[in-house]
């Protein structure tokens, strides 16, 4: 090999290094060490050197803006205290700044934008910038994905929507709970799934993992989070859903939607919630969505409403379906469904399939609520003077607990229902204690159809 060649190929080894051995520390310019400024940085905020670390933060910013996302993360602490210690032209720069950081952030690193658009509303709400600009970005946050934004920022998400067009277009208010209510339960069911399963194994004596007690303790946190934004909702739009905006809207939008299963669907719901069912539109609605609709949901409505049309072999077929899921979940779904259809029938039934459903899931706490439900109801009918009538209070409340105990899912709406009915429990709130010969019991039967016996101290309450 003579000499000039092999100086050539040396020559192109040490471009060929060079060009790799740069690849993780430039991005724009090729003079500038990204990995260097950026652990300078990192390292002086973290020891909160906050005025040290901002130039090296801002070096890098301009020139290595896809290095790593830590840039954006850090770098939003950093100014944000700029931004706080500063007055007048600076803190107005400082503001445009951490703007550029959650716009360049989202470009250069998109993944989990909607959790990004929702940290920058709650900045420019803080910072004080137009009610326009903060539900532009809480807009491109719920398009991106609602479940990715904070409760507190797809509250008031919500509820701009609903100011906003609850005199125009109601609809839109209703789409968007019904999107809204669709991802989180979906995200519910999904943490639920996790959480149960590392429940059951810790119960059967299994050591769970560093890993997985953290998965625990977090799948039950961000379930009662997530059990608050229901309620939040139904009260924010609440004044909406009255039975006669409710049909009104329904029967205009039914001529182009009877084929709509997912619309039918909502809409049905919504008018059961509200007892809306008395009027020619509801039945006509259920007819189209069993049509439409070859779901067991579907068809368990249907013939709940239409006994004499719903032959013994369609009941059969539906009870065959159900027995032969094999998913736990969507099957105690199925026979809760069933046990609500019958609320208003007959309580017993109800109630019936309430436990079935606990049969398959043990920690469903909606069947544990339907059953407070159901005890609450029968107050007035079970028992023969006051205070036997406010014990059945106590049979609900101590569903109710159950139901907060194995599921942190229904967490605000368990805690709504004790406080309710511990209220009206027998003792001092509501002046109420037992006869003289009973004074002493702490444990007493409730007849009728609930048919219990329930521990409880009238004289604690």
């Amino acid at each position: 090999m003579t000499k000039h060649l092999q100086l050539l190929i040396l020559l192109s080894l040490l471009i060929i290094e060079g060009v790799f051995s740069q690849k993780d520390t430039t991005k724009i310019n090729s003079n500038f060490d990204c990995k260097k400024n950026l652990l300078e940085f990192v390292e002086y905020t973290k020891a909160k050197k906050y005025g040290k670390a901002y130039k090296p933060w801002l070096l890098t910013f301009k020139n290595c803006p896809e290095y790593s996302i830590q840039i954006y993360t850090y770098g939003l602490k950093i100014v944000e205290h700029k931004y706080e210690n500063s007055y007048n032209e600076d803190k107005e720069n400082a503001g445009l700044l951490i703007d550029s950081i959650f716009r360049q952030r989202i470009q250069y690193f998109p993944k989990n934008s909607a959790k990004a658009y929702s940290d920058w509303a709650i900045s420019l709400r803080e910072r004080g910038t137009s009610n326009d600009a903060v539900f532009e970005k809480l807009e491109l946050a719920f398009k991106a994905d609602p479940i990715e934004m904070s409760i507190k920022n797809l509250v008031l998400y919500f509820k701009e929507i609903t100011d906003r067009n609850k005199d125009f277009d109601p609809q839109i208010v209703f789409d968007t709970y019904d999107y809204v209510m669709d991802a989180v339960h979906h995200k519910m069911d999904m943490l639920s799934v996790e959480l149960d399963r590392l429940n059951e194994k810790a119960a059967n004596g299994e050591a769970l993992t560093a890993k997985e007690k953290l998965k625990q303790k977090n799948n039950t946190i961000h379930l009662r989070g997530l059990s608050q934004v229901e309620p939040i909702l139904d009260q924010t739009h609440g004044p909406l859903a009255d039975c006669n905006r409710l049909i009104q809207l329904y029967k205009i939008g039914y001529k182009t939607n009877k084929t709509n299963a997912t619309w039918l669907k909502r809409g049905i719901t919504r008018l059961y919630r509200n007892d809306c069912e008395n009027n020619k539109l509801y039945p006509k609605m259920v007819k189209a969505w069993k049509v439409a609709d070859e779901s067991i949901f579907a068809k368990l409505v249907y013939n709940n409403l239409f006994p004499n049309e719903s032959n013994s072999s369609g009941w059969l077929e539906l009870r065959k379906r159900i027995d032969a899921e094999k998913d736990p979940y969507k099957k105690a779904g199925y026979l809760l469904k069933i046990a609500y259809l019958y609320k208003r029938k007959s309580k017993s039934i109800s109630r019936s399939y309430a436990i079935k459903a606990l049969e398959v899931r043990p920690s469903y706490g909606d069947a544990y609520l339907l059953r407070a439900n159901l005890y609450a109801s029968s107050a007035n009918s079970c028992g023969d003077d006051e205070f036997s009538k406010r014990l059945v209070y106590v049979a609900a409340a101590d569903k109710a607990k159950k139901a907060k105990e194995v599921d942190p899912s229904v967490t605000a709406k368990a805690e709504r229902y004790i406080d309710a009915y511990t209220k009206n429990a027998p003792g001092r709130s509501t002046i109420c204690f037992p006869s003289k010969e009973s004074k002493d019991k702490t444990s007493f039967e409730i007849k009728c159809w609930i048919d219990e016996t329930v521990t409880f101290n009238p004289y604690k309450n």
